[in-house]
């Protein structure tokens, strides 16, 4: 038996500001907002919470741990299931949204594109290929 349960329940991303994060995801994801105040907005995923969190407030949370710099480069990637990526990357350009590549055939069977939120943390669509044959 694991020593922890596998179930993942929220996801908090350390943003430089707050009032700019809150608008990229609503204008991005529109998602259901769970709570929010001055320094953070928690956001409902289907199945998850992203936690939008002004990086001032995050020492508290991983000391004695150091907060790592934002936008230095990607320590991470996040990544969407999507049905149509090229229809997704049309509206993600709409929106304003500039793609870091993509959209792409990846060898293992995914169309893929990639974009940033404000304060660098890199978001992936990514729609299943259908197997050639």
């Amino acid at each position: 038996m694991p020593m922890l349960p596998d179930t993942l329940e929220v996801i908090t991303l350390f943003v430089d500001n707050i009032d700019e994060a809150k608008a990229f995801y609503r204008k991005v994801f529109s998602p259901r907002i769970v709570y929010e105040d001055e320094v953070s907005s928690v956001l409902e995923f289907s199945n998850l919470m992203i936690n939008l969190l002004q990086v001032t407030q995050a020492p508290e949370l991983v000391e004695p741990m150091a907060v790592a710099s934002l936008r230095t480069g990607a320590s991470f990637l996040l990544t969407i299931r999507v049905d149509d990526a090229d229809e997704v990357c049309a509206r993600l350009r709409h929106l304003g949204v500039s793609l870091l590549n993509g959209p792409i055939d990846r060898p293992w069977g995914r169309r893929t594109a990639a974009f940033a939120d404000p304060s660098g943390h890199v978001w992936e669509v990514a729609q299943v290929l259908k197997p050639a044959g």
